[in-house]
């Protein structure tokens, strides 16, 4: 027995690129119905309350899509015992994100056990296919389980509770699960995780990690052509949606061009690979992928209405999502890069960003404005680390190199 559930995990050598399998794309395909789901209930919910609210569902959604990465970084998914599991957690993905809009209404426990249950019995069957293969791993997966069962009373008491308390409990929840890895699982009886516990292949989830962004991207580009099909094609409405693409493509080679590169050559050489792929790829993902949804609202706000006045959702939506994907490439480039400071190309972006958000609220300025300046930002940073990393500076402004470049932006 123990020999066949050997046979159920990856075999590789330390660095090793363990390669990502159609099932495992198969199973991200559920992911673009959650996004979409996300996206589509911040814009019918914009108030503080409703963002709040989709915080946590977006929270949640990404903590049920990292930790099967984490879970198939080891196990092999060409293996059908695999295969299957992950066809369940399909099922689960489905009822998951189909619950998404009325999570605080009537769907709400219908979210909860699809959640717990998901997180639950994967859970489960890693202790289970680990027993006798690897103790040190099943040992960490019955800590995992121990946060995982901290949590469960809160998501089920607030599936149950009113919406006002059930966005506290939930978050509540979800506060309990994310200081698990900070906290390394500390379990009473089993102590605590070590570095020797996630020997993951470290390419294994850096590309994992770039594929949800280009499933969050293809979202957002689904949301524009879906959008500006519904649309008279006048002149602003066609100014704006050429602007929610070239908006969607920076961000594409703001990600691609260096970052996922450098990252995944970082991970793969580190030798604690494990708390590298916690913080850069666990954590920092989120802001990156969370900005890019809230654009995705921004973009359809501004194709839906591009000239007239902005409210201050639309304000924040269109400002804030460049923002958030901006901040969190910023943290991730530079946890990737070993430099001394996040680099100075976006740092000015998350700044000028800020000013166009106080300039457009204060100064009434249209939706299509506000999407053209961010995008514009956005270009901005793509343009100056480009030239930084490949010498321009010093090719076509010797005097600027100084200034405009850092170690992160050269690494």
């Amino acid at each position: 027995m123990n020999k066949a559930r050997h046979h159920l995990f990856r075999a590789r050598e330390a660095h090793d690129h363990s390669p990502v399998t159609y099932i495992e794309l198969f199973f991200d395909l559920v992911f673009v119905f959650a996004i979409t789901q996300l996206s589509h209930r911040l814009l019918d919910n914009l108030s503080v309350i409703g963002a709040l609210e989709t915080l946590v569902l977006f929270l949640a959604v990404w903590w049920v899509w990292i930790f099967t990465s984490w879970v198939t970084n080891w196990l092999d998914p060409d293996r059908a015992h695999v295969r299957l599991m992950l066809l369940a957690m399909m099922i689960g993905g489905l009822l998951l994100s189909a619950a998404i809009p009325k999570a605080f209404e009537s769907n709400g426990l219908l979210f909860a056990l699809a959640y717990v249950t998901m997180q639950l019995l994967r859970t489960a069957y890693m202790v289970w296919a680990t027993a006798g293969v690897n103790e040190g791993r099943r040992r960490n997966f019955i800590r995992i389980g121990f946060w995982f069962a901290l949590a469960l009373p809160f998501w089920i008491a607030g599936a149950l509770a009113q919406s006002d308390w059930r966005l506290a409990l939930w978050a509540m929840a979800v506060a309990i699960e994310y200081i698990g890895p900070y906290a390394l699982f500390r379990t009473p009886g089993l102590g605590v995780s070590t570095v020797t516990d996630w020997d993951i292949s470290g390419a294994h989830m850096a590309e994992r990690c770039a594929l949800f962004i280009i499933i969050a991207l293809g979202e957002a580009v689904l949301v524009t052509g879906a959008t500006f099909a519904k649309l008279e094609h006048d002149a602003p409405t066609w100014a704006a949606f050429i602007t929610s693409f070239i908006g969607s493509a920076t961000m594409w080679w703001i990600y691609f061009d260096i970052g996922a590169t450098r990252g995944s050559r970082m991970i793969s050489e580190a030798e604690n690979v494990g708390l590298v792929a916690r913080t850069a790829y666990t954590y920092l993902h989120l802001p990156i992928v969370g900005g890019i949804i809230v654009t995705a609202v921004g973009d359809e706000m501004m194709l839906a209405h591009p000239i007239g006045h902005s409210e201050l959702s639309t304000v924040l939506a269109i400002i804030g999502g460049p923002w958030l994907f901006l901040f969190g490439n910023q943290a991730f480039k530079w946890i990737t890069s070993g430099a001394k400071y996040p680099p100075l190309s976006h740092n000015l972006g998350i700044l000028i960003l800020i000013g166009i958000g106080l300039g457009g609220w204060f100064g009434d300025w249209q939706p299509l404005t506000l999407g053209v300046a961010s995008t514009a930002v956005l270009i901005a940073t793509a343009i100056w680390e480009w030239l930084s990393l490949h010498g321009g500076w010093q090719r076509w402004a010797p005097w600027l190199g100084g200034i405009f470049r850092t170690k992160a932006d050269t690494n």
